[in-house]
């Protein structure tokens, strides 16, 4: 990679991080290109030869943000409660050494209150949704094995997300917050009974 490119790298997320902290901050409608190239100590001329507009770069966040949302539950073997293990222990790991995905989390959640996006935006965050939806067969084999609790799996499953989304959130606002243990969010869905 030679130094130009590098340097251009570099620039690139110097932007993305400024953007990211000032949008979940100030939220997309109060946060300006202006601010944005202030943050970044850089001209906005500088800032439009990277995004053309703040809707593309808040794309570009978003479109990273579900990239690291996107998980493969068939990956992680032939026990339910592994696999959850496995992926709490991934976004933990994620969230509590490097602070800009904590962030993310928050910044994905505000943007689905957001009324005047872009189609893409739109589609993008309708994928990441998604994870509540492709955990439940996960949960409902879970249950059948004895692993996972009895329930709703619908309902359990947004318990289990939204108690990382939470703390994501709060890891987000309070950076020097210890990471809980993977095994207190576990027992969201393991049934103790059999263990």
């Amino acid at each position: 990679m030679s130094i130009r490119h590098e340097q251009k790298e570099q620039r690139k997320a110097v932007i993305l991080k400024s953007a990211l902290d000032l949008f979940i901050r100030k939220g997309y409608g109060e946060t300006k290109v202006a601010d944005i190239a202030k943050a970044a100590d850089m001209s906005m001329g500088l800032l439009f030869h990277y995004f053309d507009s703040k809707e593309k770069l808040y794309e570009e966040l978003i479109r990273i943000g579900c990239e690291r949302l996107k998980m493969d539950f068939h990956f992680y073997g032939e026990s339910p409660l592994d696999t959850f293990k496995v992926v709490v222990e991934e976004l933990f790991t994620m969230i509590c050494t490097n602070p800009s995905s904590a962030k993310m989390f928050v910044l994905m959640e505000n943007a689905q209150h957001l009324e005047n996006l872009s189609e893409d935006i739109k589609e993008m965050l309708t994928e990441a949704d998604k994870l509540i939806k492709k955990s439940i067969p996960l949960i409902e084999k879970g249950q059948l094995l004895g692993e996972i609790k009895q329930g709703n799996a619908e309902a359990l499953a947004v318990t289990f997300w939204c108690s990382i989304q939470g703390i994501a959130q709060y890891i987000a606002l309070h950076p020097d917050t210890p990471c809980p243990n993977t095994m207190w969010i576990l027992s969201i869905l393991e049934n103790k009974e059999v263990n």
